[in-house]
C-alpha cells in the first residue's frame, strides 16, 4: 500500500476556510498552471492522466469535457448530492478541503468554456452550504474565482444550491431538473447534458471527488497521476469505510488497493467477517472472498459488481442477512421517484415481501418472485435506479440464500410450534 496523500493531505489544515493556509500548502498552483495552457491543452492533459469520474459511473473525465458542444453559454455543476448510504467522502472533502474543489471547478470551467458553476449540495448538509459559501467569497476576494481570474480574460462565478434530499437526484439528469426548479426526475439521454443540460445549454456535471483531483494533474503532471493505481484505473481514490470495522472513516489509497488492505488500514474487522457491501446500497453484497478484490473499475466489474462511490460496509457474523434484505429493499422503495411504473410498483412489492420475511411471515416462493420482479425492473425501468436493484438483491440471494431460506423455515417452525 502507498502512503500518498493528496486530498487527505490538504484536509489536515487546521482551518479549512483559511485561504492563505491553503495557498501556502500549494493550493491554486494547479489553476496557475492550467491558465498558462489553452483549453484544448488542459483537456488533453486530463485525458492523458486517465482520470475517471469518482461519483460512481467512472466515465473518463477528459472525454466528458471534450464532448461539450453547441451554445457559447455553458455551465459546470459539481454534484455534491451524496445520497448513497455508506458514502460520506464528498462531505469529508467539502468540510476539510473546500478550496480544492473550487480550484478543480475553475480548471474544468476554463477547459470547457463554462461561465457559471453550481455546487449542488445534499440537503442534509446545511453546514456545508454555509462553509462553502464562505470559501467561495474568499476565493473571489483573492482573485481565484469571479471576474478576470488571476488577471486573465477568464471569468467564472460559482453559486451553492441546496438539494431536497432525494436519492434519485444523484443522477446527473435528475439533478439538473432539480437545479432548474423542476421535480427531480431523470430525463432521457441522448441528448447528453454536455449537449443540452441546464436550460437547454451545454453542461458538465462532475462529482466532488473528481474535481478535487483535477488540481493534482496540473500541479504534479498527468504522468504522475497516471503512474498511481492500476492500469485502466489510475490515480488515488477516497474510500468511505463503515460497519463492523475498528476505525470507520474516509481513507485515501491508490486505485487497485484490496479490500483486505483497506480493512487493515482501518484497524481491522470487528468480529468474524460475513459480508462486505461495495459501492453503496446499489452495489452487490459479497462474502469473505471480497477481501482479496482489488478496488478499481475493471476488477470490480470482473467480480460482478462495480466500484461505485467507493463505499465499503463491513458486516460480521452477528448480522442477519434477512434483515439486510429488508433494509435494502425498504431503501429502494422509499427513494424511488415514482416516475415510471416498473420502479414505483416493483420497489414497493419487493419491500413488502422483504418485510414479511424479516418479520417472520415470509414464504419461500417470495424469493423467486423477488428475482422475477427485479428482472422486469432491469428491462423496463426508466433510469439506472430501478435497474440497479438487481445487484444487491441477487447478490444476497446467490451468496446468502441458504441463510435466508433457513430463517424463513425456522420462523415457520416456531409459528407451528406455538399453535
Amino acid at each position: 500500500m502507498s502512503n500518498i496523500q493528496y486530498i487527505t493531505g490538504f484536509a489536515t489544515l487546521e482551518n479549512p476556510l483559511d485561504i492563505d493556509s491553503f495557498v501556502a500548502k500549494g493550493g491554486f498552483s494547479g489553476l496557475h498552471s492550467a491558465l498558462a495552457k489553452t483549453p484544448a491543452e488542459v483537456i488533453s492533459e486530463v485525458k492523458r492522466s486517465g482520470l475517471r469520474g469518482r461519483g460512481g459511473a467512472g466515465f473518463p473525465t477528459g472525454l466528458k469535457w471534450e464532448s461539450v458542444a453547441g451554445d457559447d453559454e455553458r455551465y459546470l455543476v459539481c454534484n455534491a448530492d451524496e445520497g448513497e448510504p455508506g458514502t460520506f467522502k464528498d462531505r469529508f472533502v467539502l468540510e476539510h478541503a473546500p478550496f480544492l474543489v473550487l480550484e478543480g471547478m475553475a480548471i474544468a470551467a476554463y477547459a470547457t468554456g463554462a461561465q457559471t458553476g453550481y455546487v449542488y449540495v445534499r440537503g442534509e448538509y446545511p453546514h456545508v452550504v454555509a462553509s462553502l459559501s464562505s470559501a467561495i467569497a474568499s476565493a473571489v476576494k483573492a482573485g481565484y474565482l469571479g471576474e478576470h481570474i488571476l488577471g486573465s480574460n477568464f471569468s467564472f462565478n460559482v453559486e451553492v444550491r441546496k438539494g431536497g434530499g432525494s436519492y434519485v437526484v444523484g443522477d446527473e439528469t435528475a439533478l439538473l431538473n432539480s437545479l432548474m426548479g423542476n421535480r427531480g426526475y431523470p430525463f432521457l439521454k441522448p441528448p447528453f447534458p454536455t449537449e443540452k443540460g441546464l436550460w437547454g445549454k451545454p453542461t458538465i456535471v462532475n462529482n466532488v471527488e473528481t474535481l478535487a483531483y483535477v488540481p493534482y494533474i496540473f500541479t504534479h503532471g498527468a504522468e504522475a497521476f497516471a503512474s498511481i493505481g492500476s492500469s485502466g484505473s489510475p490515480g488515488l481514490k477516497l474510500f468511505s469505510i463503515s460497519g463492523h470495522i475498528a476505525h470507520p472513516g474516509v481513507y485515501e489509497f491508490p486505485m487497485g488497493t484490496t479490500v483486505r488492505e483497506l480493512a487493515a488500514a482501518a484497524g481491522g474487522i470487528l468480529g468474524n467477517l460475513k459480508a462486505v457491501q461495495i459501492g453503496g446500497t446499489a452495489g452487490p453484497i459479497f462474502d469473505t472472498a471480497a477481501l482479496d478484490y482489488p478496488l478499481d473499475f475493471a476488477s470490480m466489474r470482473k467480480a460482478g459488481g462495480a466500484l461505485g462511490s467507493g463505499a465499503l460496509v463491513f458486516m460480521n457474523t452477528t448480522v442477519n442477512m434477512a434483515h439486510v434484505l429488508e433494509v435494502t429493499m425498504r431503501f429502494f422503495a422509499e427513494e424511488s421517484c415514482g416516475q415510471c411504473f416498473p420502479c414505483r410498483y416493483g420497489t414497493r412489492q419487493l419491500a413488502f415481501m422483504a418485510n414479511k420475511i424479516a418479520s417472520g411471515q415470509g414464504r419461500l416462493e417470495y424469493l423467486d418472485l423477488m428475482r422475477d420482479t427485479t428482472h422486469v425492473m432491469v428491462g423496463a425501468s426508466f433510469c439506472p435506479f430501478g435497474q440497479s436493484i438487481a445487484f444487491p438483491l441477487e447478490s444476497l440471494l446467490d451468496r446468502f440464500g441458504d441463510e435466508i431460506v433457513s430463517f424463513i423455515k425456522q420462523q415457520e417452525f416456531l409459528k407451528e410450534a406455538a399453535v
